[in-house]
């Protein structure tokens, strides 16, 4: 079995005649967190919306674990839309998590969880609430369970959104700066359920100013701006002096100035 998760191939993404994603060649390692950083607007998340299909690229490809996703490619090298069925097959591979929890408000933590379990496997009540409770516990918020998103803390309420892409055991998890919307103590209630995940061995892709978790946890860091993927690499070699110069002056102006030397 290939040791790469995602392989993204010469991709492309315009937005009318605005190029936001500019010829991006990108390998994501199984098993391991890759970390996508970079100022706002320089891509991330069209990217990992792209790997998860939300978006779909004006040219190139993506392959998850080996299989094209959303187009494939005849003989004669025209690019047509992949069948239905075997895209479905294709994204069932992949859980993603917002910045914004998007929990249905009349439904109970458990109840987000498990409505996804009926709803996309098919499951009776009993057996998808016993799998929702158990992902709910995977979080940390078991005792939790009844609680409404109203009642509960946004640190709480974007783990019970993990717990929901967790219930449909994708093979990778596509996270788009899911603690951004969070105050500082919050954040690190999701990042330890992340840090949990990593050391469980699950594909992770994350986009994320968090530059400390993306030195500490991170695997591989890959760097875009306006567009374009400058490198990538592990972190101790994304950190090292000298730096590009354009990280150089991110770093600088990124108000966690010390992240980099954690590494």
């Amino acid at each position: 079995m290939s040791d790469t998760a995602i392989s993204v191939q010469h991709l492309v993404k315009r937005f009318g005649t605005t190029t936001v994603l500019d010829d991006i060649t990108l390998q994501i390692p199984r098993g391991q967190v890759s970390c996508l950083i970079g100022p706002s607007g320089s891509g991330k998340s069209t990217l990992l919306r792209c790997m998860a299909f939300l978006e779909e690229a004006t040219e190139g490809s993506i392959f998850i674990e080996g299989d094209p996703l959303g187009f494939v490619y005849d003989g004669t090298g025209k690019r047509q839309r992949q069948a239905a069925s075997e895209l479905r097959r294709v994204r069932s591979r992949i859980g993603m998590v917002f910045q914004q929890f998007n929990l249905w408000p009349h439904m109970t933590a458990l109840g987000n969880v498990a409505a996804a379990l009926r709803r996309v496997r098919g499951l009776s009540r009993s057996e998808a609430e016993a799998k929702a409770l158990a992902q709910l516990t995977k979080v940390g918020l078991e005792n939790r369970a009844g609680h409404y998103p109203s009642q509960l803390s946004g640190g709480q309420q974007q783990r019970v959104a993990i717990a929901r892409a967790l219930a449909l055991e994708p093979k990778i998890m596509l996270f788009d700066e899911a603690t951004s919307a969070l105050d500082p103590e919050l954040t690190g209630e999701v990042l330890n359920v992340m840090r949990g995940l990593a050391e469980e061995g699950m594909t992770m892709v994350v986009v994320t100013h968090e530059i400390g978790f993306a030195a500490t946890v991170g695997s591989q860091l890959s760097f875009l701006d306006q567009g374009r993927l400058l490198f990538t690499g592990p972190p101790a070699e994304v950190f090292a002096k000298p730096r590009h110069p354009r990280l150089e002056q991110f770093l600088d102006t990124y108000l966690d100035r010390g992240a980099s030397t954690l590494v």
